[in-house]
């Protein structure tokens, strides 16, 4: 964004409640949900950058791509972890 002397500004916004926005996951299909899961990535990923030296993060990481390797890794064991801790809690309703 250009301010009024024409310089060129980045600016970052935080919300300070939720916009109480929501997605109905039992009707939303693959396409919708792939761009939903894209934008909150985007969204986490680029507030998170933020918060450190984004060149100095990319420069400790490298240009392999261990560190996405890394992350694909957890997110299949945290899902997992999931859906078991799911059933557990389905398991435990019917008792």
């Amino acid at each position: 964004m250009k301010s009024k002397d024409g310089r060129k500004r980045s600016y970052y916004v935080r919300q300070l409640w939720d916009g109480k926005a929501s997605i109905d996951l039992e009707e939303i299909d693959a396409d919708s949900l792939q761009a939903l899961g894209s934008a909150c990535g985007w969204t986490l990923a680029h507030a998170h950058a933020r918060t450190g030296d984004r060149f100095a993060i990319a420069g400790y990481l490298g240009k392999s791509d261990a560190f996405d390797r890394a992350v694909a890794r957890f997110a299949r064991a945290y899902a997992d972890q999931n859906d078991a801790d799911y059933r557990t809690f389905l398991e435990t309703l019917s008792l």
